[in-house]
């Protein structure tokens, strides 16, 4: 059997980690080693797992950077042949490892898979973070099988066919071990949001291949560090999608691409102004100026990709904002419809 470490990592976390830790210890099977990594909490979350669960290891980092940067140092100090990066605020289930062991071990072209990603509190719903696995379209749009933009679809067995996909959800993400060290882990500059989708970029770019393992099942809460709708929170999502341009699509459509997200970004942001809703338009005016801030500074610290091609698998060739917000398509299989309808289109 290989090794799993599963990774959990917290920043003032105790009421999750009461709730959901117990479910992921009942699932751990022999080989399974449960990890906290714990981001400098203020809180009494170490302490607390520390006397309730003694079985659970705890890393502790000495500072506070973020998704990718926690993962990275604790992941320094852990030896197995897989990871799991699993958000704190996850419900998994009976069983829910073996589908995705069972199809990294099958092929070691797999770089790493995710699970079908179900809403907590709406459990017949997928959940925003990855839903049953991520896309891109032409511009770079993030989307997923089961959830376009804020729409999330009910699930009713649509999506239960393993698949490529171009990202996996870093709310539950199996990874090779040796793959994350050998594509330099994730980019501790993202802090947060969307660092999972420029590590999935860039393993593809690797040669690897990533799965959604819809046999293997999870509940996410969401929003459990910054919530929907936090200027914070908004400013790393528009930030972090264009830095993910940035880095990893090629030369000749980045020319084309970046110029219309841009435009694009700065049209949503006046729209909202037009709502009343100034922090959302202040948080992408924000996201901007780091964006410049980045493209100009002469050190560009992080993981790079080794040559830049566009994702082989979980690519939309057509533009998702346009299906979405002027057609009115809000589900992944009747856009996949119409993309493959079209001629001389495949999905």
């Amino acid at each position: 059997m290989p090794s799993v470490a599963v990774v959990i990592l917290n920043w003032n976390g105790r009421s999750y980690l009461e709730q959901f830790l117990p479910s992921v210890l009942a699932s751990a099977g022999a080989g399974v080693e449960v990890i906290l990594a714990d981001n400098a909490s203020t809180d009494d979350s170490v302490a607390f797992v520390e006397g309730a669960f003694p079985t659970v290891r705890v890393i502790r980092n000495k500072v506070n950077g973020g998704y990718a940067q926690g993962y990275n140092e604790a992941l320094t100090r852990v030896q197995a042949d897989y990871y799991v990066l699993l958000n704190s605020d996850v419900e998994v289930t009976p069983g829910w490892l073996e589908p995705m062991l069972d199809l990294m071990e099958s092929d070691p072209g797999i770089g790493a898979c995710q699970p079908k990603l179900l809403a907590y509190n709406e459990r017949h719903t997928f959940e925003y973070a990855g839903a049953a696995g991520g896309w891109l379209d032409v511009l770079g749009y993030p989307f997923a099988r089961g959830r376009i933009f804020e729409f999330c679809e009910i699930d009713h067995g649509q999506y239960d066919t393993t698949a490529p996909i171009s990202w996996a959800s870093g709310a539950a993400l199996l990874i090779r071990a040796s793959v994350y060290h050998e594509a330099g882990g994730l980019d501790p500059y993202f802090f947060a949001h969307q660092e999972e989708i420029d590590l999935c970029w860039r393993l593809q770019a690797a040669g690897y291949r990533l799965y959604a393992v819809p046999a293997s099942v999870v509940y996410h809460v969401g929003g459990g560090t910054l919530p929907k709708g936090n200027r914070r929170k908004v400013m790393l999502n528009f930030r972090n999608n264009l830095l993910l341009l940035l880095k990893n699509m090629p030369l000749g459509r980045l020319c084309w691409v970046f110029p219309l997200r841009y435009a694009l970004d700065v049209v949503a942001a006046y729209r909202e102004l037009a709502k009343g809703n100034v922090i959302y338009w202040k948080a992408i005016l924000q996201a901007h100026a780091e964006v410049w801030a980045w493209v100009f500074s002469r050190s560009k610290p992080g993981a790079w990709p080794v040559r830049r091609v566009m994702p082989a698998d979980g690519m939309y060739r057509g533009s998702v904002v346009w299906e979405y917000f002027v057609r009115g398509i809000k589900t992944f299989d009747k856009i996949m419809q119409k993309d493959l309808s079209s001629p001389g289109k495949t999905a």
